[in-house]
């Protein structure tokens, strides 16, 4: 009998609508364990390369891991990855909350999804069992709406679900997956493969039991984390304040702050758009995810803006992206751009990102208030930027050129458009700034996704001397590198540390609760796995199934065209900063350049054209699954 995992897996065709059970091997599981790394294993079995992202062909796949259903402090994770409509190549994105232990105990380690169902559908998975449900009289409703309806038609106000607002039905190419109405499966545009194939929601109501090898040792970790956790820096500043509490003045002290479309590192009236000004006025409660104790995620309520609680609080990357990096000052509204990016079903990132490029082009006269219909795109119009997220989720208008994507939108606009374009694989860049955090920029450069910020871990805990430098010694870093630095060295301490952010995306953890500068160390994830499935493992494994993950999504990559020239960054970064205390900084071309090749060499891949090496696939046991 498995343990750790259910050993089934869901293949559904929603053309036809009907479903197979798979089952897979011991070794299959050990080799891939779950996450993304499953993920991508079915991307590149499943899915042809060249298909449109949004055609029926697509595939897509939602995965937990062998972690899933523990007791663990962050084992809430899960996986949805598909071809992305946003860059064209690969789409992945990960989040907590309550779904995906359901899904396990529904009986079911994944769902692989292919077709186009003849009408609006969602899937209902319970006790083994898989229904398809009408979904014709949700369609054109937003997540809060869906969620109370199917929660009411399955007289269950406990069940859980994934689902999609009017974005995702209208193919935005940003558009997210909303779980629990305050979980977002943000960026790559997994709510337009969603929308496109006629699937409302997939739901799931766990009540199988799941087997574990040891018990009390998963309990002995449990309790340890809940009985520390106050002890720990990071999870006093989560439990305190959530990301917003962790990030916004800090990172502005720092001069990393991104301000006005990435122009500056600083933001002269951060204190209104802070975790203090969130808790004077609209803060009313603290969420948590699945046997999490930090409750880190915040609740709103009312003010200015009636906020509805139920679609939670902003994070700090949306307070960022519609504050600072917007120039916007008011932290109500900031609220209120959340909570209306959850209820359609958009990324708060790249909605932010996508009307603060439109912004820079008005100030600069590349598009006019003709082509805004009268909204006044300056610099600070948050008013205008709640109103364009509804003509984004509802491709009306000017929405419907925004609802492409920045890369997009700067085609239409025109070439003078293109120096204000700030994205790596055509997803924006999130609220960190890479020219004082030189890892943020091997991030953005090398994520397999596009510009992203948990591809590694950030920079300045870990200069030498800081707190968190110990953490890396079991992986054989022993001194901390500085922030502002391109060497050969500072590549090495981003890919082993790329490494074991790629290995907690495969093992469904979240970032915030184990790995390096967290409570639960490295060695403990080696506990973990042995707890949860009984096999003996190492740390070794462990680093090589996240280099293994990193390889995968490349190999999906690869498949599509992508090479060393997608992995560029855009010109602003080589652009000095203008505010902050690091006014001035910024990347020097040529040196990164050369970083870029020493990743290359040191992960095994051709330096020019950025292609894993047959080699080093067959060490990571994948050479199998290469078309080159």
């Amino acid at each position: 009998m498995p343990v750790g995992y259910t050993g089934r897996i869901l293949k559904v065709n929603l053309s036809d609508l009907s479903y197979e059970i798979i089952e897979k091997s011991d070794y299959f599981y050990r080799t891939f364990m779950g996450g993304s790394a499953m993920a991508s294993f079915f991307l590149l079995t499943e899915m042809e390369a060249g298909l449109d992202p949004l055609s029926p062909d697509n595939v897509l796949v939602v995965t937990n891991s062998v972690l899933t259903g523990t007791p663990l402090a962050g084992a809430n994770r899960y996986t949805i990855a598909a071809k992305s409509p946003l860059s064209e190549g690969f789409g992945e994105s990960e989040a907590g909350g309550y779904f995906s232990v359901n899904l396990k105990k529904a009986g079911f380690d994944a769902v692989v999804i292919k077709g186009k169902a003849p009408h609006p559908v969602y899937l209902f998975l319970h006790d083994n069992r898989v229904e398809f449900k009408d979904a014709s009289h949700l369609w054109g409703h937003d997540t809060g709406y869906v969620q109370d309806k199917i929660r009411e038609e399955l007289n269950d106000d406990k069940v859980q679900m994934i689902a999609i607002g009017q974005a995702g039905e209208n193919l935005v190419r940003y558009a997210c997956v909303i779980q629990d109405l305050r979980h977002a499966n943000g960026r790559t545009g997994m709510g337009a493969v969603f929308g496109s194939k006629n699937l409302k929601a997939i739901v799931a109501k766990g009540q199988l039991p799941l087997e574990f090898h040891d018990r009390k040792k998963l309990k002995e970790l449990a309790t340890y984390f809940a009985k520390h956790m106050d002890e720990h820096p990071v999870c006093q500043l989560l439990k305190e304040g959530g990301t917003l509490g962790w990030d916004m003045e800090d990172l502005d002290a720092d001069g990393v702050l991104p301000t006005k479309n990435f122009h500056g590192g600083s933001f002269d009236r951060v204190e209104k758009v802070s975790f203090d000004q969130l808790k004077k006025t609209v803060l009313v409660d603290r969420a948590s995810c699945y046997a999490c104790p930090i409750r880190c995620k915040q609740v709103c309520a009312g003010g200015k803006f009636d906020l509805d609680p139920r679609f939670g609080g902003p994070e700090y990357e949306t307070s960022g992206a519609f504050g600072p990096n917007m120039l916007v000052d008011d932290i109500e509204l900031i609220a209120k751009a959340h909570e209306l990016c959850n209820k359609y079903g958009l990324d708060t990132i790249e909605t932010g990102m996508t009307i603060t490029f439109a912004m820079e082009c008005y100030e600069n006269g590349v598009i006019t208030k003709k082509d805004t219909e009268g909204l006044d795109l300056k610099f600070g119009n948050g008013s205008a930027a709640l109103e364009l997220i509804e003509k984004i989720a509802f491709r009306k208008g000017f929405g419907e050129i925004l609802a492409q994507g920045i890369n997009r939108a700067a085609e239409i606009f025109g070439p003078e458009s293109k120096k204000f374009v700030c994205t790596v694989k055509k997803q924006a860049f999130a609220m960190h700034e890479p020219r004082g955090k030189n890892n943020i920029a091997f991030a953005y450069s090398l994520s397999p996704t596009g510009a992203d910020h948990i591809e590694a871990a950030h920079d300045m805990p870990f200069e030498e001397g800081r707190w968190a430098v110990p953490d890396l010694y079991p992986i054989g870093i022993l001194k901390g590198v500085p922030a502002r630095d391109l060497t050969p060295y500072k590549v090495r301490w981003f890919v082993l540390n790329q490494h074991i952010y790629s290995l907690l995306n495969t093992l469904s953890m979240c970032f915030f609760t184990v790995g390096p500068a967290r409570l639960f160390r490295l060695r403990h994830l080696v506990e973990m796995v042995e707890a949860s499935t009984g096999w003996e493992t190492s740390l070794f494994e462990l680093m090589m199934l996240g280099e293994r993950t990193t390889t995968l999504a490349r190999l999906v990559l690869a498949r599509e065209g992508f090479t060393r020239e997608d992995d560029m960054l855009p010109e602003r970064l080589f652009q000095p900063l203008e505010t902050g205390i690091l006014t001035g900084t910024k990347l020097d071309r040529q040196r990164f350049e050369k970083a870029l090749d020493y990743y290359y060499e040191m992960m095994g891949w051709d330096v020019k054209t950025g292609i894993p090496r047959e080699a080093r696939l067959y060490l990571l046991n994948i050479a199998d699954l290469s078309q080159f």
